[in-house]
């Protein structure tokens, strides 16, 4: 089976979202659906979701780095965001499971 969820994004403002309003954000597999993720993280963390919402950045406009064997030109890494929004009074702990 594939790894659906790679690992959370712990920044400030996902940090600020999961305090406030119970939507976590994780970095998933590109290729996942909003079904699959649903899955993999209520089998993951015993919780019951509710809304998932999905984001894919990367692999557009391509940067030009000047080196000695001339110009390489490198496309930015596609990676997919998802926040999962749980049910209310239902929580995850980021640091335990990881």
């Amino acid at each position: 089976m594939k790894t659906i969820i790679k690992k959370p994004i712990i920044s400030e403002k996902a940090t600020g979202l999961s305090e406030t309003c119970h939507r976590f954000s994780f970095v998933v597999d590109p290729k996942a659906n909003k079904i699959e993720i649903k899955n993999a993280v209520e089998n993951m963390y015993g919780v019951q979701v509710t809304e998932v919402r999905t984001m894919n950045y990367g692999g557009g406009k391509s940067s030009t780095k000047y080196t000695n064997r001339g110009i390489v030109e490198q496309k930015s890494k596609k990676w997919k965001k998802a926040i999962v929004t749980v049910a209310d009074g239902e929580t995850i702990d980021l640091f335990n499971n990881f």
